[in-house]
């Protein structure tokens, strides 16, 4: 612990990190004219000034341990007007202690970190705001869970409202409404300190073969499931297969399983298999209309694959316990 002496400001009480090279203001004296945060590293030097009414609001957050904010909320903080508010609010995103994550809702940048402190836990922190109820899932959730080695730009946000499509931080993120029967299957995942809604694992398998569009393609479903056949619970996935209610989906589910090598309790998987073959109606995996090459008819599960084998090459036996989680 030290005391710096900075222009304007009396004295700022700081505390040093020497593992991180860093020294952080965890208390800084107010002056009449401004407050400044530092942050050392090292040899750099990087200061984020503000204003006296910019600071109450960054302090205010800070000391009640409070991450998300409303506009309502910034403006009883300054005991202002709204117009006078919105100005504090726009120096403070210019600023990068604030960013929007929708109307009139922003996500605080904490004083211990600096503006390229937002990572990719920022843009879920972020993402959540935007609907209530909701979660975050598909390709997005397996990426969080490993479940995939692909990072795509896109953040997808489960809800059963009807919103636009926002963009946050470069990141898109797009709105998916789910039936009504299908909006289950998730919790609170703490993200690097952020609290999110995000499906399990057996959720996040099952939507991505629901939707394979929402997770890289039909191959990359199937990869998914691979990797989360390790984890999985399998007869969470099974109930939460038959509160969905759709045969087609446990057709296809139990059919990838058995592709992956997915290592299913064999009382678990000849109720699947007895739930599937209910009914005559035949369930598609793939474009309705086959290409060349597809697998075609798979009798058991009665479930056409207008999949081809090499589009599934990666997830082969990809559940088995030993095989190996890489990918070439």
């Amino acid at each position: 612990m030290y005391y710096t002496q900075n222009k304007g400001v009396s004295f700022v009480l700081c505390y040093k990190y020497v593992d991180a090279g860093r020294c952080l203001c965890d208390l800084i004296h107010e002056t009449k004219v401004f407050t400044w945060f530092c942050a050392i590293n090292m040899s750099d030097f990087t200061i984020r000034s503000l204003s006296l009414q910019e600071s109450r609001v960054v302090l205010a957050l800070a000391e009640s341990n409070e991450r998300e904010v409303a506009r309502q909320e910034i403006i009883g903080i300054l005991d202002t007007s709204p117009e006078a508010a919105d100005h504090v609010i726009r120096s403070l995103r210019k600023k990068g202690w604030l960013e929007r994550a929708s109307w009139g809702k922003y996500l605080l940048i904490p004083p211990e970190h600096g503006p390229e402190a937002l990572g990719e836990s920022n843009v879920l922190a972020l993402a959540s705001l935007i609907a209530d109820p909701y979660y975050i899932g598909y390709g997005t959730a397996a990426t969080h869970y490993g479940m995939t080695t692909q990072h795509r730009n896109v953040v997808w946000l489960v809800t059963p409202l009807h919103l636009r499509e926002r963009r946050v931080l470069n990141t898109e993120v797009k709105i998916v409404n789910p039936s009504k029967n299908k909006f289950f299957g998730f919790g609170t995942v703490n993200v690097l300190g952020f609290e999110v809604q995000m499906s399990d694992r057996e959720k996040t398998a099952i939507d991505c073969i629901d939707r394979p569009d929402l997770s890289g393609g039909i191959g990359e479903a199937a990869y998914i499931l691979g990797r989360a056949s390790r984890k999985i619970d399998w007869e969470k996935a099974a109930g939460y297969l038959e509160r969905i209610n759709s045969v087609a989906l446990m057709r296809k589910f139990g059919w990838l399983v058995d592709y992956v090598g997915g290592e299913i309790p064999e009382n678990t998987r000849a109720h699947l298999l007895d739930e599937a073959r209910r009914r005559r109606s035949v369930a598609t995996l793939g474009p309705k209309v086959p290409h060349k090459e597809v697998m075609g008819y798979q009798s058991e599960w009665k479930l056409t694959v207008n999949v081809s084998a090499s589009e599934l090459a990666e997830a082969i036996g990809l559940g088995k316990r030993h095989a190996l989680p890489g990918r070439s």
